[in-house]
């Protein structure tokens, strides 16, 4: 019933905020045309599009605005003055009141905010669609940021994944295009982000993993800032982390005024980018720039950021080394080695033509190389492939959905950073780099490493396990012999059978010529 009811509520909120005519208005049609004039009853909207949609989004909750935020850094797909409005929703989600926020910190906490911090900000000094910020002092004079969740976000959430469900099903059984996309297991994973979002113990364990991977411990403190969780101040709907300074990365006339290099700046978040990708296998997945700040403190100038760790990604080995191949493939126009990739990993089926898989690749990407960043449109070559893959049934991976949105997320901070940036030749370097350290004796001494323990362990005892395995008497003859005995018990059972149902079957037709004889 809920999810009808919200069904509903979707199409009122559209009709309110007249989207029809924006769906409409964009659809050059004589038929579009007439209907947008019957629902406008001869009236404009009073309000932009953008404020419309804006507002719409906000109106029908934390899911639609998260996809909202998405949209607003593909100014490439999107007209501009959507763009601009619909990135207000990062930082101006209205906010619930600060009275509610301080019953959760206590009932999570178990002391009212007052007693817990030294000072802490009844208004919030951020918004977001699952969460609100507060800033806080602890005792010992640390300034803390305090992230509280909204109340109620679950049971809102619960009735948008239910009719996400239902259409992702209803689309699944009438679209064949729409089935190689798995909507319903991309549903089913998108429900389980959005529910781990939805715990900051979760959250908190992200960040202060991603802290770890980005230490000086492992050579990276100069690419990205996180940080660092407060854990006694955490629970599972607060979480209390070190106050940073920055400016959002969107701001660039404020990163110019800073002394920010913008095309370095642009380069270290391809870095940054492929770093946790390939080598951790643990990324940032909501890269959107309400979440991505950069340092203008004299002594960080320039460094990255990290905000907001409810949503990240994880890839297993097999993934890594996988999307590694395809990558260096594409950057060296290697199409036929692009074809066997995908026919190994299952991807497309065993059965296509590498030849052809490789021409259609290459009639797509082709014409978009050797262009700088701002002459591609990342959505037009993934629409084009997804047109030739359809010839051959490749299937769309869900586990890849995430990487695939943070790679939209990067490539549109790329585009406001820098417009020429390539991002191609920027990220193939540190490809060939990452491949050559796991394929080569670099990486062949590292999984030594990895490994040693387990054989320091097992190696010892080698001796005396061969010993007592090549001292055992040999089994197979009695093996042999128990196997005929079964293979013969076997027969006897099936001859046995066959004769019980043979005598069945006499029994059966003796008793039914008995009874017409009567």
């Amino acid at each position: 019933m809920f999810p009808l009811l919200r069904l509903c509520y979707i199409i009122l909120v559209a009709l309110r905020y007249r989207l029809d005519e924006l769906v409409l208005s964009g659809i050059r049609h004589p038929v579009a045309y007439g209907l947008l004039k019957i629902l406008r009853f001869g009236r404009p909207p009073r309000m932009a599009r953008g404020e419309r949609l804006r507002r719409a989004l906000e109106s029908l909750g934390p899911i639609f605005v998260k996809f909202g935020q998405v949209l607003s850094t593909r100014r490439d797909l999107i007209p501009l003055d959507i763009a601009i409005e619909l990135a207000l929703l990062q930082d101006r989600v209205p906010p619930f009141p600060s009275a509610q926020a301080a019953a959760i910190i206590e009932t999570a906490l178990g002391a009212s905010p007052h007693t817990l911090f030294r000072h802490f900000e009844a208004d919030p000094v951020a918004s977001a669609s699952i969460a609100q910020v507060h800033r806080a002092v602890l005792h010992d004079g640390r300034e803390v940021a305090v992230k509280v969740l909204r109340p109620g976000m679950r049971e809102v959430l619960e009735k948008d994944l239910a009719l996400m469900r239902i259409l992702a099903g209803m689309v699944e059984r009438l679209s064949l295009d729409a089935r190689r996309l798995k909507p319903r297991r991309v549903v089913a994973e998108f429900h389980t982000y959005l529910h781990d979002e939805l715990d900051l113990i979760r959250e908190a364990a992200n960040c202060s993993q991603l802290r770890r991977n980005f230490s000086a411990e492992n050579g990276r403190e100069g690419l990205l800032m996180v940080p660092e969780v407060i854990w006694e101040y955490t629970a599972t709907t607060v979480f209390t982390m070190e106050w940073m300074r920055g400016i959002p990365v969107s701001h660039t006339e404020r990163l110019t005024e800073a002394g920010v290099d913008l095309k370095a700046l642009a380069r270290t978040g391809v870095e940054i980018f492929f770093t946790q990708v390939f080598t951790d296998g643990f990324f940032h997945a909501d890269m959107h720039p309400g979440n991505i700040y950069v340092s203008d403190d004299p002594a960080t100038l320039g460094r990255y950021i990290a905000l907001d760790f409810g949503i990240v990604g994880t890839l297993s080995e097999f993934d890594k080394n996988y999307l590694a191949q395809n990558f260096l493939a594409f950057f060296r126009r290697d199409y036929r080695r692009v074809a066997q990739l995908h026919i190994e990993s299952g991807w497309a089926p065993a059965t296509t033509r590498e030849e052809e898989l490789e021409g259609a690749v290459r009639a797509v990407c082709e014409p978009y190389f050797d262009r700088p960043l701002s002459e591609i449109s990342l959505g037009q070559v993934l629409l084009r492939l997804f047109q030739t893959s359809r010839r051959f049934n490749v299937e769309i991976q869900p586990q890849l959905v995430l990487l695939q949105k943070t790679l939209l997320n990067v490539e549109g901070m790329g585009r406001e950073l820098d417009p020429g940036l390539d991002l191609w030749q920027t990220a193939k370097p540190y490809l060939e780099r990452w491949m050559h350290e796991r394929v080569g004796l670099q990486g062949f001494k590292r999984q030594l490493d990895r490994e040693a323990t387990q054989w320091a362990q097992l190696l010892p005892q080698m001796p005396r396990l061969l010993h007592a395995r090549l001292s055992r008497p040999d089994a197979g003859p009695a093996l042999y012999l128990e196997l005929q005995r079964l293979n013969q018990a076997q027969r006897q059972a099936n001859r046995l059978l066959a004769a019980l149902v043979a005598v069945l079957a006499v029994g059966v037709a003796a008793a039914i010529w008995f009874m017409v004889q009567q």
